[in-house]
């Protein structure tokens, strides 16, 4: 097996500090006993972490923002698997163009989609809804999960299909016991993507927040548009460690090689 010769670990070496520092910066200067963003630091303190709960609104955004990932990166999969089945196994007229409308939502700039959805949930009637952002969410989130189901599905062996039909499986059941089985780690992905698409979008979701249904990426800048404390920083440090933590339990429990790259269990 070939090893990384001494440029390329040179290279990583600056490719994950590169990566990493900014995330570091931002965890320390949460701990800052300072009333300003401040690095170095005086000292460790918990000052803006516990003023975090006098501050009820990001606590509020938070589960907005963890409600509308999960359910529109659901509902998005919903849609992603029938479409990924269909492009991935069938050859018929229009289905270039119809992957292509399905992937056109990472061609236009978030800035022009949150206008575009203002207007229309405006003219509409669902301004300032949570379900105008469930609606616009599941379609900037919808490529994500097609991507990686697709690859799943394109991938999938269909001689064990086959197999399960000619020993009577009907089309409910060979579903639920063969294919989705076989494409389970990139759906599992594809949620995880379209998850994580959802909860950290801000330049579309600016446009359609409204009180009540601000998500935290929307709560902390229009934050630090009137402050400059490092309040932000902790509750970045805070989406830091439930994120980490989120991945370590992964791993633990069912693997990141199997949800990354759909790689089972070979070695027990």
């Amino acid at each position: 097996m070939s090893r990384n010769g001494p440029l390329a670990l040179i290279f990583h070496t600056i490719f994950v500090i590169v990566m990493v520092a900014p995330i570091l910066v931002v965890c320390l200067v949460a701990f800052t006993p300072e009333g300003f963003l401040s690095l170095p630091t005086n000292g460790f303190s918990l000052r803006w972490f516990r003023a975090i709960a006098n501050y009820p609104e990001f606590i509020h955004a938070f589960w907005v923002s963890l409600g509308l990932g999960a359910l529109s990166s659901l509902v998005a999969l919903l849609f992603a698997v029938p479409a990924a089945l269909a492009i991935a196994r069938y050859r018929f007229r229009g289905r270039d163009a119809l992957a292509a409308l399905f992937l056109s939502p990472l061609m236009i700039p978030h800035v022009v989609l949150g206008i575009a959805f203002l207007r229309f949930f405006t003219s509409a009637g669902l301004g300032g809804s949570f379900a105008a952002l469930i609606i616009a969410h599941v379609i900037i989130v919808f490529p994500f999960a097609l991507r990686l189901t697709l690859a799943a599905a394109t991938g999938m062996d269909l001689s064990v299909e086959m197999a399960a039909v000619s020993l009577g499986a009907n089309g409910w059941t060979l579903f639920r016991r063969v294919t989705l089985p076989l494409i389970l780690p990139g759906v599992i992905s594809g949620w995880a993507l379209a998850f994580i698409q959802s909860f950290d979008d801000l330049t579309m979701t600016v446009f359609l927040a409204a009180p009540g249904t601000e998500t935290l990426p929307v709560r902390m800048f229009l934050y630090i548009q009137d402050n400059i404390d490092p309040l932000v920083t902790s509750v970045s440090a805070c989406v830091i460690a439930v994120t980490m933590t989120a991945l370590i339990l992964l791993d633990r429990f069912y693997g990141l090689d199997r949800v990354l790259a759909g790689k089972g269990d070979t070695g027990r």
